[in-house]
C-alpha cells in the first residue's frame, strides 16, 4: 500500500511534480506547505481540501489576507512544518530549498516516516546529524535528486563490497565549453537557460557553475557511504544517463531515460514497487550519447566541493551558505558570476573549523558561512 504524502515546498519546480506524482497514483495529500501565501499556494489549497497547510514567510498583513481569501485554518511558522514532517504514516517530499530544509529531514525520520529527499542541503550542511537520526529512529531516505535516485536504483541488491566507483552525470549547464574570460561577462538571464532541465533558480545557477555537481558528490558520500575517493563526475550533455555505477569485476549500471523529474519523485513514494507514470514513452533510437571530462580550471566549484567534504566537521555547512548567499547576490546584479565560486572559496578559507555533531553546530556553521560571505560580497569580492 502506497502510504499519503506530505510535499513540502510546494510551490517550487519538485513540489508541484510531487503533487503531479501523487495525483497519478491516486494517494491522498495529507498536507503541503510553501514559504508564501500567494496566489499558487492559494490554488493548491483549494485542490486539496482536506490536506493540512503550513506558510512559513510573508507578512502579517499578507498571511491575514491569505486565510480569509481562503476561508480555513492556516498554519504560520516553522514548527508547523517540523508537525506536518511528523505526521505519522506518510511518504515526506522535502522540495524546500536551502538549508531550511534540515530541520524537515531530521522530524521525518525522527517520526519514522520515509523521506524523499529533493532538499541536498539536509545532507550536505547535516550529512553526520541526517545519519544519525535514519540509524536511531528507522525512517527511510530515499533520494529524489535524478542522480541518486539513478545510483540508488542501480546499487539495490548489489554487495557494498563489490562497488568500485559511483558516477555522477552532469550535463555541464549552459556554459560548457565557454573559457573563463566568457564567464565573467555572464548575466543571470544567460545562466537560467539550462539546456535540458527545469529546475527551481537556485539549482540552476548551481548547475551553471558546477557547485550543484559538488553538492551532489557531497551527498552521494553521505546516501552510500562510498568514499570521496570513488564518487567520480562526468559530463554528459544529453543528460539521458542520469548515474552509472561500476563494479569491481569490472561491469557497469547505469540508469537512462527522460530528463524528468517526475520520474525519481515518483520512484520515491513507490519505491522498491513501480507504478505507470506520468513520463512520454521514451526511445534511445537516433540518440548519440556523450561522455567527457568536467573542466575543472574553468569551475573550480567541483574541487572546493571535494575539498569541504573531505575536510567533513563544518566545511560543507560553509560551502553550502556561502554558495546560498553568492547565487543570491548573483541574481540581484551585486556579484558576478565568476564571483560565486570565490565568495566560497574566501568564505571556506576564513571560517574556523569545527565539530559538526548536533542540529545547532549545524545551524551555527551555516549562520558564520552566511554572514561571512555577505561581508565579503559587500567589500565586492
Amino acid at each position: 500500500m502506497i502510504r499519503p504524502v506530505v510535499v513540502l515546498g510546494s510551490t517550487g519546480s519538485i513540489g508541484t511534480q510531487a503533487l503531479e506524482a501523487a495525483d497519478n497514483l491516486g494517494i491522498e495529500v495529507k498536507a503541503i506547505a510553501a514559504r508564501q501565501p500567494g496566489d499558487a499556494f492559494l490554488a493548491q489549497a483549494r485542490r486539496y481540501p482536506e490536506a493540512r497547510l503550513v506558510v512559513t514567510g510573508g507578512s502579517k498583513t499578507e498571511r491575514a489576507s491569505f486565510q480569509e481569501a481562503l476561508g480555513r485554518a492556516v498554519l504560520f511558522d516553522m514548527d508547523s512544518l517540523v508537525e506536518v514532517a511528523s505526521m505519522p504514516g506518510v511518504v515526506v517530499i522535502n522540495g524546500i530549498v536551502g538549508a531550511a530544509g534540515l530541520r524537515a529531514t531530521i522530524a521525518g525520520l525522527e517520526a519514522g516516516n520515509r523521506v524523499g529527499l529533493a532538499n541536498k542541503e539536509s545532507l550536505v550542511a547535516g550529512g553526520p546529524v541526517v545519519k544519525g537520526a535514519l540509524r536511531d529512529y528507522g525512517g527511510e531516505l530515499i533520494p529524489v535528486d535524478s542522480e541518486h535516485s539513478a545510483l540508488y536504483q542501480c546499487l539495490l541488491g548489489e554487495n557494498p563490497e563489490a562497488v568500485a566507483r559511483l558516477i555522477l552525470t552532469a550535463s555541464g549547464g549552459p556554459f560548457r565549453g565557454r573559457d573563463r574570460e566568457f564567464l565573467e561577462s555572464v548575466t543571470p538571464e544567460q545562466a537560467l537557460d539550462h539546456p535540458t532541465w527545469e529546475m527551481g533558480q537556485r539549482i540552476t545557477i548551481d548547475s551553471a557553475t558546477l557547485f550543484n555537481k559538488g553538492l551532489e558528490v557531497i551527498e552521494a558520500h553521505y546516501l552510500f557511504d562510498v568514499g570521496y575517493d570513488r564518487i567520480g563526475v562526468v559530463v554528459h550533455p544529453q543528460s539521458v544517463v542520469h548515474s552509472m555505477v561500476e563494479f569491481v569485476d569490472g561491469s557497469w549500471k547505469a540508469h537512462l531515460g527522460h530528463a524528468d523529474m517526475r520520474i525519481p519523485i515518483q520512484y520515491a513514494i513507490t519505491a522498491p514497487e513501480r507504478a505507470l507514470g506520468l513520463a512520454a514513452p521514451f526511445s534511445l533510437s537516433g540518440l548519440s550519447l556523450d561522455f567527457e571530462e568536467p573542466d575543472r580550471a574553468t569551475f573550480p566549484a567541483l574541487d572546493l566541493s571535494y575539498r569541504a567534504g573531505r575536510e567533513a566537521g563544518s566545511s560543507p555547512a560553509v560551502l553550502n551558505a556561502a554558495d546560498e548567499t553568492a547565487v543570491e547576490a548573483f541574481l540581484q546584479g551585486r556579484v558576478g558570476f565568476t564571483g560565486i565560486t570565490r565568495v566560497v572559496e574566501q568564505t571556506l578559507d576564513t571560517v574556523e573549523w569545527r565539530k559538526v555533531e548536533d542540529y545547532d553546530a549545524v545551524v551555527d556553521a551555516d549562520r558564520e558561512g552566511r554572514a561571512v560571505a555577505a561581508s565579503l560580497i559587500s567589500g565586492a569580492c
